[in-house]
């Protein structure tokens, strides 16, 4: 399984957690690809900006001494939780591509439940236009679904309300983000699907 290579830096924290014993910093950061919560170790003298790219992958880094393993949400600090939905936005309208493509492919899960029923405040009948109208011909982008299929709530808003749920509260099924146990703390790439 491909590992994520970039990550974006949600808070840094040059003294480490607020009453640890170990003062060396810290940075959490979000993968662009998987959408994993990490917390990273920068190198000696290195000071992170939030809203930072860096390279995690593992030849080369230039700024990340290491990976310390997979976070959950309820581990990121306030600064983080409230830079998560910032980040999360500008990756989804900078990869318009990538999400009209997951509209595109997207497919039923069972007889009764499609991927896209998954994304939060999408009716039924937009669901179904929406369907229909890709039978037609394949999206080019949001705003050729917000053109062709009017009743269908903002493309690009629903991708990232679905990433910040995922991120957020345990799932069923996840679309996006690779979905975190403890037992799991390895990170890396899957294409759109059931987890």
């Amino acid at each position: 399984m491909k590992k994520d290579d970039y990550a974006i830096i949600l808070d840094f924290l040059p003294k480490g957690y607020a009453g640890s014993r170990r003062l060396e910093p810290i940075a959490q950061a979000v993968t662009t690809e998987q959408f994993t919560l990490l917390e990273l170790r920068p190198k000696p003298g290195v000071t992170l900006k939030m809203g930072e790219k860096v390279f995690i992958g593992k030849e080369g880094r230039d700024k990340i001494d290491r990976v310390i393993g997979r976070i959950n949400y309820r581990k990121l600090t306030a600064t983080a939780q409230t830079e998560l939905p910032k980040v999360i936005e500008k990756i989804v309208e900078e990869e318009e591509q990538r999400f009209v493509d997951f509209y595109n492919k997207a497919e039923s899960i069972t007889i009764r439940e499609h991927q896209l029923d998954l994304l939060p405040g999408l009716g039924k009948k937009s669901l179904w236009e929406f369907l229909e109208e890709r039978k037609k011909k394949p999206f080019e982008s949001y705003a050729d679904i917000k053109a062709r299929v009017p009743s269908f709530p903002d493309p690009k808003k629903l991708i990232v309300k679905r990433i910040l749920q995922e991120l957020q509260e345990p799932q069923k099924r996840y679309l996006f983000v690779r979905h975190f146990t403890p037992k799991s703390r390895h990170y890396g790439f899957r294409k759109f699907g059931r987890r």
